[in-house]
């Protein structure tokens, strides 16, 4: 594999600039002194505010857009071999790297690496960690996977002891990473388009766990079934959090919600109470969440007080259950949800949260996802007063399934859920005006363009 060398910038293209996480890198290496250029189907909030710091981006992809001196390439798991860029570049004889490779070098300049893991939380918890890290008053380089108020974006660009990153799990990337220090949060099904099953995934994240050496820390979720076979002779030191004292280093006791679904908890440190921690979001999910950012904090030298203070300023991410506004007396909340933990997760937040009724307009994501799971996502969304269904949304994928979601809709009419399939936005928002009264919650939730059904509705 090509090696980057940090110390001596270099012309480097992105293939595909624009996705949250090149963009992010994009940032960090041209604040480092890089020439960095790169091209992306369409404009966005991000090539916009990547072309604003003066990096060029091409909209459309061209073997003529690459330079001729470039001298090495960065693509993202999603540019298939076909692509005219991708193929240029092989043609060119430029060093290329993939999107996790870039990654798991930069992680290479720093003292100290936080990977975030797991099959859901990851976006959120990143962005819990770098608020109790600037409490902290530390200089973290973080890139996260939404965008987070606190740091104006995706990225922060900061000092070379603290690096902190979301470490995913589809097309094994996490294994191209080099962590000192890791939170896995959960273990489930999940990207079945890559992986074979639930052995496959838990054998990845063993063998991401195995990555960490004598002086490395392991931070995990004691509910993850058959833990030791991920933990079991790891030369790393291990740090359990969960929901039972006697069996998790960190727990959460005599937790309490406000009106708006916010938690608060007695933080429990190997069966001991060691203070009060009130949360700026919602859900019980967010709970144990929090726990693993204390064990991270708490390692990484941030006192009890930091970390109290940085959990109660997080306010949240983008698409993590945002409330967007009120139409005639409808609060209408966008999340990103798009797993049937995740739906269940938000959907049981909601229930905490001032409504009537939850409305939940659900856009599955991926027909192999929809098709692997789609029992589980119906019994997930029977939590929902009513569900609107949109057509699922592709992403990379191409239906050679032949699953809809109608497919969807009668499994849950058939556990007993209200359920209407709307295939067209128009028409979704329609009903949604003629259907729901003041007092109603309503969410549009899923990992594709759902959000734009709310945002119309309330004239953003």
């Amino acid at each position: 594999m090509y090696q980057i060398d940090f110390n001596r910038p270099q012309k480097i293209y992105f293939i595909g600039i624009g996705g949250i996480s090149m963009s992010g890198l994009a940032e960090i290496l041209f604040d480092e002194g890089f020439q960095v250029m790169g091209s992306d189907m369409k404009k966005s909030e991000l090539t916009d505010r990547l072309e604003q710091k003066g990096i060029k981006v091409e909209y459309g992809q061209r073997a003529s857009n690459i330079p001729a001196d470039t001298q090495v390439v960065v693509y993202t798991a999603a540019i298939h071999p076909d692509n005219p860029e991708f193929v240029a570049a092989k043609e060119m004889g430029i060093p290329m790297l993939a999107r996790a490779e870039l990654l798991g070098e930069l992680m290479r300049n720093y003292h100290h690496a936080v990977n975030i893991a797991g099959t859901h939380g990851k976006t959120t918890t990143t962005s819990m960690l770098t608020e109790i890290l600037l409490a902290g008053e530390k200089d973290p380089t973080v890139t996260v996977g939404g965008i987070l108020p606190a740091i104006g974006g995706n990225i922060r660009v900061g000092g070379s002891e603290l690096f902190v990153a979301e470490a995913c799990e589809y097309t094994n990337s996490f294994l191209s990473f080099f962590p000192t220090m890791e939170i896995i949060l959960n273990i489930e099904a999940d990207h079945l388009d890559f992986f074979k099953d639930i052995e496959d995934i838990r054998h990845s994240f063993r063998r991401f766990a195995q990555k960490l050496d004598e002086k490395g820390i392991l931070i995990i979720n004691r509910e993850i079934p058959r833990l030791e076979e991920i933990t079991e002779g790891l030369p790393c030191k291990v740090i359990t959090f969960g929901r039972n004292p006697e069996t998790s280093n960190y727990s959460a006791a005599e937790i309490t919600y406000d009106q708006y679904a916010r938690a608060s908890y007695t933080l429990m440190i190997d069966g001991k109470p060691e203070g009060k921690i009130v949360l700026g979001v919602p859900g019980e999910h967010n709970v144990y969440n929090s726990l693993s950012v204390v064990a991270a904090g708490r390692e990484l030298g941030i006192t009890l007080e930091q970390i109290q203070k940085g959990l109660k300023c997080f306010s949240g991410t983008n698409r993590r259950f945002e409330k967007k506004g009120e139409i005639g007396g409808v609060t209408v909340i966008d999340d990103y949800a798009h797993h049937p933990q995740e739906i269940r997760a938000t959907l049981t937040t909601a229930k905490n949260y001032p409504h009537r009724k939850i409305w939940c307009v659900f856009q599955p994501h991926t027909y192999s996802r929809t098709a692997a799971l789609l029992d589980e996502f119906a019994q997930a969304l029977l939590l929902a007063d009513e569900v609107i269904l949109a057509d699922i949304y592709a992403a990379r994928e191409v239906n050679t399934i032949g699953i809809t979601s109608q497919d969807l809709a009668d499994k849950i009419r058939e556990a007993g859920g209200r359920v209407h399939y709307i295939p067209s936005f128009d028409e979704i928002e329609t009903f949604i005006l003629e259907n729901c009264v003041p007092g109603d919650l309503l969410i549009t939730m899923g990992a594709g363009d759902i959000v734009k059904v709310g945002e119309k509705l309330l004239g953003m």
